[in-house]
């Protein structure tokens, strides 16, 4: 069920937040089922439930939506007038609870400010790098030590091995076989993982016919056949990866179509984020580092609220403790390093394939 809080001056909408009333927690990717089980072990119902988000995509992006050109002050006013909407659309909905799913740090604190918890999360995410661009994937590589980039050179000899063909084009450059491959792989690779399909066939049919310049695949081919492919998202200078799936298993192919085409998109095209999806440790040793995401929750029952509360602060130490720890162990040379290849005289190295 949708429900939108409104904000309005002078008859004008200003302002709106779409919030969905939830009878489960699937597709939020901000996890709260043991809070559900706590409340349930308790005797309190946790369901329904307020979420404002987009659906099964941990994108982060503004959930407090204002009119464009407000001025500083007004929008403050129409962003308060949202927070406090949020809270009588989970009065009248009799929500147990209310939770705007990755939000900007900016909204958090505004949140917080009304008694909403500010949770920190953490995804691994590929930055461009400032100032000078990368200007190729080995360009990219040479930023890495010397151990990590044979490692990535090794990945990709290993997805080339197999004979295949890869692309990467846009929704609109693709056919009829590859729209349909793209959805196959999506439910064998749910199937496999023993989840639940969410995206239906109309799904990609829409996304054809609205987004098609907006979607991007990698894709591999044996013969004229696609074998495996992924579905992505850009817009602006952000490229978001979304989907993978395959029909055969085949080593390092995961790492050349989910991360290493959509790398070399991102610095062909000069963008300057690459988002990954949610989780994935593995990330780290391709060059994706972590990345804090934020959400704000709101909890009726006042004993819930302050064991959640609790959890939340004990949990954003956890983070931020982890964060600092994979970022040191990334795969890049700090500064002044020296480049293992460069002081043993390694020569010229190959292209990546």
């Amino acid at each position: 069920m949708l429900v939108v809080a409104r904000a309005r001056a002078g008859g004008a909408l200003v302002g709106a937040v779409p919030l969905y009333l939830k009878t489960n927690s699937y597709g939020e990717f901000i996890f709260d089922w043991s809070w559900a089980g706590a409340a349930h072990r308790a005797g309190l119902p946790y369901y329904p439930k307020l979420v404002a988000a987009v659906p099964f995509t941990p994108v982060t992006g503004n959930r407090l939506l204002l009119q464009p050109g407000l001025a500083a002050a007004q929008a403050a006013r129409v962003r308060e007038a949202l927070i406090g909407g949020i809270r009588q659309a989970a009065e009248e909905t009799d929500a147990s609870s209310a939770h705007v799913l990755f939000c900007t740090e900016d909204e958090g604190q505004a949140l917080d400010a009304h008694r909403f918890f500010p949770r920190l999360s953490m995804q691994f995410h590929w930055h461009n790098r400032d100032g000078r661009p990368f200007e190729s994937f080995d360009d990219y590589l040479a930023t890495f030590r010397s151990r990590n980039r044979k490692q990535v050179r090794k990945e990709r000899q290993g997805a080339a091995a197999h004979g295949l063909a890869f692309r990467t084009a846009t929704g609109d450059e693709l056919g009829d076989r590859e729209w349909a491959a793209l959805y196959g792989f999506y439910t064998a690779n749910v199937d496999r993982h023993g989840g639940s399909a969410y995206l239906t066939p109309e799904f990609f049919e829409i996304v054809r016919a609205k987004l098609p310049r907006r979607m991007v695949a990698t894709l591999a081919y044996r013969g004229k056949t696609p074998i495996a492919g992924t579905v992505n998202f850009e817009k602006g200078g952000h490229l978001y990866g979304r989907y993978w799936g395959a029909v055969e298993e085949l080593a390092m192919l995961h790492f050349e179509l989910c991360y290493y085409r959509l790398i070399e998109r991102a610095i062909e095209r000069r963008y300057t984020l690459f988002e990954a999806g949610a989780q994935g440790e593995h990330k780290l040793k391709r060059g994706l580092v972590p990345s804090f995401t934020h959400s704000a929750h709101w909890i009726r029952h006042p004993g819930l609220a302050k064991a959640i509360d609790a959890f939340i602060q004990s949990e954003r130490a956890a983070v931020e403790e982890q964060a600092q720890l994979y970022a040191a162990h990334t795969p890049f040379r700090a500064a002044g390093e020296d480049d293992a290849d460069a002081v043993e005289g390694g020569g010229t190295e190959r292209k990546s394939g």
